[in-house]
């Protein structure tokens, strides 16, 4: 006969029939990691997507090949130089610990950026805090980089002295 009993007399303390292990089937727990995982690589390379092409707008401005908004080490290397810092911060920010003033570089840079883009000083405020509000800012409002002014207006005399004919020589 089965004893119902959580006391078992033969035992020298009750028991529980309470079962020791959550129950998870070690399948469904792959299935649900592996799942949670392709989540996380599939939203960091649309975060990335993003973030490429909007600093290649900001390049296009400050007359950088848009391509190179979209090479990891190389994008962080030309963002420091435009905002007039060593590029070498970006290789430095692979190093743990050093990261963290390498960052600090990065907001200086992002602050000059801003700054040539003529943006105010409080501006680089959403370049630390939200960042991808000061990309879509800086990608797609009007504003335009201090040398492409020149660069646009040297390009025209250059278009138009092309096409306007010479007079002939007598």
């Amino acid at each position: 006969m089965y004893n119902s009993s959580p006391y078992d007399p033969n035992l020298a303390y009750p028991t529980t029939h309470a079962a020791t292990s959550v129950g998870t089937d070690p399948v469904a727990a792959a299935v649900l990691i592996g799942l949670a995982l392709t989540f996380l690589l599939v939203f960091a390379l649309v975060a990335y997507a993003v973030y490429a092409f909007l600093l290649g707008r900001i390049f296009k401005k400050a007359g950088v090949p848009q391509w190179a908004a979209w090479v990891p080490v190389y994008s962080n290397w030309k963002l420091l130089e435009l905002g007039g810092q060593q590029g070498f911060w970006a290789v430095l920010a692979l190093i743990p610990v050093v990261n963290i003033a390498s960052l600090v570089f990065i907001y200086i840079a992002m602050y000059h950026v801003g700054r040539k883009l003529g943006k105010e000083d409080w501006f680089v405020l959403l370049a630390i805090f939200l960042p991808i509000v000061w990309l879509i800012w800086l990608g797609f409002d009007e504003s335009t980089w201090p040398h492409n002014k020149k660069h646009a207006a040297k390009h025209t005399a250059k278009t138009h002295h092309k096409h306007t004919k010479k007079p002939a020589a007598s």
